[in-house]
């Protein structure tokens, strides 16, 4: 059904349940959460307990709030933010890759726009509302917003970020991937995996215990001594990969030199034959080496060969050096929605309607 079409049924539905918006004071997902939440070896590590409450205990931004959206009869549940301001914006920070609202276990797809339409009323008269790292195809997400829309909201759409990723072909191994990379690529793999071989020693580390902290330890010592800013929460990523040690989700890559100094480290999520590049750095110092490319290089034959990985997912962003080793780019969209009863909401609907008149 278009959105036209949706719309326009909902005119006839009543009034949906109120939404409920419930404090998080704990930090955490409370235990009742669990059936919107999908188990770390389903494929949508976003949409898990491990994500939610690593971003809740390490990542909040300075002053913001973290609610949760109670939608429609318990039908849909939204990880949302009060920011300092007091407006609502979804649970999503600078490490975030995917967000959307989570539906109920055992819930039909038509309970959708019923979620919608709750959700919608509640924004009427209230500051405009930022969602964002939606991924544009997500199940249900038409349906949603033509429920908000049949609350009297403008929806508006932006574009947030570009993510990298490739679908594997089945039983073409490490060697079929390599061929699929451009050239210059496969000479630079080649070369660079010889010096590595002679030169740095591969580690990877899977489990909780003392070798995984001494891991952790190399990874944010390569941080400090490489390109990357600081971090802007610290604790985020080592908790995140103590968290996911602890429920089989995490592979961490080092390249150490003879000494046992890393010089080149990343990790990966891995969840129902989909595996995520979180981060990756290597030592500004051993640049001419190309520690790097080595290591992305045996971390992706790792998940080829020993996991038999179907997808790669280079997470956040639009770097150079993502389209050389997946090959495709889906966007990310972010949405205002805005009701036309609070002046902020004013103010952007007039501020669309002037931007279409000037044909931006």
């Amino acid at each position: 059904m278009s959105l036209a079409g949706i719309q326009a049924a909902a005119v006839t539905r009543p009034a949906p349940a109120p939404l409920r918006l419930l404090p998080l004071p704990q930090g955490r997902l409370p235990g009742w959460c669990d059936r919107f939440l999908q188990p770390v070896d389903a494929g949508d590590i976003f949409a898990t307990r491990l994500w939610h409450d690593t971003t809740l205990a390490h990542a909040l931004p300075r002053g913001a709030t973290p609610l949760l959206g109670l939608c429609a009869e318990e039908t849909a549940l939204l990880p949302l933010l009060r920011g300092a301001s007091g407006a609502l914006q979804s649970l999503t920070t600078p490490y975030s890759l995917a967000w959307r609202p989570l539906q109920a276990r055992g819930v039909g797809a038509s309970a959708w726009q019923t979620a919608g339409a709750s959700f919608g009323a509640a924004l009427r008269f209230r500051a405009p509302l930022r969602l964002e790292a939606l991924a544009e195809d997500a199940p249900g997400l038409e349906e949603w917003l033509a429920g908000i829309a049949s609350a009297g909201l403008a929806v508006q759409r932006y574009r947030h970020f570009g993510n990298w990723h490739e679908a594997l072909v089945p039983g073409a191994g490490w060697a079929g991937y390599l061929a699929a990379r451009p050239p210059a690529l496969r000479s630079t793999v080649r070369r660079k995996l010889d010096r590595a071989g002679r030169d740095f020693r591969f580690e990877m580390q899977t489990r909780p215990g003392p070798a995984l902290d001494r891991a952790i330890a190399g990874y944010l010592a390569v941080h400090a001594g490489s390109w990357k800013p600081a971090e802007p929460a610290p604790g985020f990523d080592p908790a995140l990969m103590r968290a996911a040690a602890a429920q089989g989700a995490l592979r961490l890559g080092l390249l150490r030199d003879a000494a046992g100094q890393a010089v080149a480290a990343q990790y990966w999520l891995v969840s129902g034959g989909r595996a995520w590049l979180l981060k990756l750095a290597h030592l500004q110092a051993q640049r001419a080496a190309s520690p790097g490319t080595a290591l992305t290089a045996m971390m992706i034959r790792h998940l080829i060969e020993e996991e038999a990985v179907q997808q790669l997912d280079f997470g956040r962003g639009d770097d150079g050096y993502k389209g050389l080793w997946v090959a495709a780019r889906r966007q990310r969209i972010g949405l205002v929605l805005a009701h036309a009863g609070h002046p902020l909401g004013l103010l952007a609907l007039l501020r669309r309607r002037l931007a279409g008149w000037m044909g931006r």
